[in-house]
């Protein structure tokens, strides 16, 4: 690994690291704070934040704010990239002209379809190579806790119903909560994973709450004036949380819309949710 950034920040330190990914296939760059526990070298709690489409780790760690959260609980907060990456073209990472496919937009899934196959398996990278390489590097704990916006918020939720006993908290802001229901969630399933409707559903949060065999309490947080609605239908996870008894806090915000301007100024509570469940024990 390399470190390639590093800055003072509330009495610890934010940086870039980038490493090979056996996984991915390219390399990879992440942001991860630590604070300043952890630079002590005392074991922390580490949360996982996947972000949206078209975001890179810089997104979180320059506009959501959560550096001071993140102190203040002493928390490690790491921020992965959304996709493989290939900026010289060299390792065949395949790529698409939309922004809401290829690089930039891996949906944190593992994907089965040629071109996609060979590079695309975010969902092995966030869940398994990610965390094994921030517990063997830095003063993390096993404790987990993910969360995410958008696509990342989808991200977060499946990741944390597919892995049952991995996470101790989950949260989500404006997750695009029924994917094999909406626009954005259809073209990126259809292409990484085929036409099948069925193997869609691995990969949506309505559909595996149905079947859930842990009940994290969920956080959600929804601007009102959220451009996007439409694609993200928190609605749709709200039924199906209280048809299969599932906790869930949806909040639904009047005026905020899909922004960072949004995630910052919830930023807050949510660490908080997760430092409670993180610390508990």
């Amino acid at each position: 690994m390399e470190r390639i950034e590093q800055h003072a920040s509330f009495g610890g330190r934010q940086e870039v690291w980038q490493h090979a990914s056996a996984t991915l296939g390219c390399t990879m760059k992440f942001g991860i704070y630590l604070p300043e526990a952890a630079l002590r070298g005392e074991r922390c709690p580490v949360l996982y934040w996947l972000s949206g489409l078209t975001c890179t780790e810089q997104n979180f760690i320059t506009k959501a704010g959560a550096q001071q959260h993140a102190a203040r609980h002493g928390l490690i907060v790491v921020a992965p990239d959304t996709s493989p990456r290939d900026p010289t073209g060299s390792l065949g990472v395949a790529d698409d002209a939309a922004y809401d496919m290829g690089q930039g937009a891996g949906f944190y899934l593992n994907a089965t379809q040629p071109p996609w196959a060979a590079h695309y398996r975010m969902q092995d990278y966030v869940a398994e190579e990610l965390p094994a390489l921030v517990e063997r590097h830095f003063a993390a704990s096993g404790a987990r806790g993910i969360f995410g916006h958008s696509m990342g918020g989808h991200g977060a939720l499946v990741t944390a119903l597919r892995h049952p006993g991995r996470y101790r908290s989950v949260s989500a802001f404006a997750p695009i909560a029924a994917p094999t229901q909406v626009p954005w969630g259809r073209k990126a399933l259809a292409a990484y994973l085929g036409a099948d409707p069925a193997a869609w559903r691995e990969w949506d949060a309505v559909e595996l709450v149905r079947t859930a065999t842990e009940r994290l309490p969920l956080l959600v947080d929804q601007g009102e004036a959220d451009e996007f609605l439409p694609q993200l239908r928190p609605e749709l996870l709200q039924a199906a949380c209280a048809a299969a008894g599932q906790p869930l806090t949806l909040r639904l915000h009047p005026g905020y819309d899909h922004s960072y301007y949004f995630i910052a100024s919830f930023m807050g509570e949510h660490v908080a949710h997760h430092a409670a469940a993180l610390r508990a024990g």
